[in-house]
């Protein structure tokens, strides 16, 4: 997982199968919370999901700016990059 587009599509495949997200409204400018209906719960599994998918710890601080799912992927890059 390396380019941003991988890392979008793993986040697509989370979303879709773990939180039973319909696929056509995951988009890079959806709001996690308004647009897929994610609560402050989910957004916690979101990011232990996303640590045993990079391996990496992930600080709560840097996913509370988090709003869309660009922002995610962003933070995801950055991550794998460091």
């Amino acid at each position: 997982m390396q380019t941003k587009e991988e890392i979008y599509q793993e986040l697509e495949q989370i979303l879709t199968e773990d939180f039973e997200i319909d696929a056509e409204a995951i988009k890079l400018d959806a709001n996690l919370y308004q647009d897929l209906d994610l609560d402050s719960i989910d957004a916690v599994d979101l990011v232990v999901k996303l640590r045993e998918l990079t391996g990496k710890k992930i600080s709560p601080d840097a996913f509370k700016a988090v709003r869309t799912v660009s922002d995610v992927v962003e933070e995801v890059y950055k991550l794998v990059h460091e």
